[in-house]
């Protein structure tokens, strides 16, 4: 599933590579969840997986990640990707 990553350089010019989870919407502005990869294999009930969500902003014709630096904003976004997950785990589950 190679479609799936994700490699983000941080600040220091180190690559990661992260596997996408959902991108989705939160007051009209879009945001993506990431988990890093080899994270997800223990999406376990009882373990917390790692997710980095970010902003997705439009600049020069291509998306571009950016991190929430507002926390208020980030346990916003946090709640709205909780519950997604949870709408999109009933649908699975019907």
């Amino acid at each position: 599933m190679q479609e799936n990553i994700v490699k983000l350089t941080d600040e220091n010019g180190e690559e990661a590579e992260f596997e996408h989870v959902l991108t989705f919407l939160h007051e009209g502005e879009r945001f993506v969840a990431l988990v890093p990869v080899g994270e997800n294999e223990s999406f376990d009930e009882d373990e917390e997986a790692q997710v980095v969500l970010l902003k997705i902003e439009h600049k020069d014709n291509e998306d571009v990640y950016v991190s929430i630096d507002n926390e208020v904003l980030l346990n916003e976004v946090f709640d709205a990707f909780i519950e997604l997950m949870e709408e999109i785990e009933e649908e699975e589950n019907k």
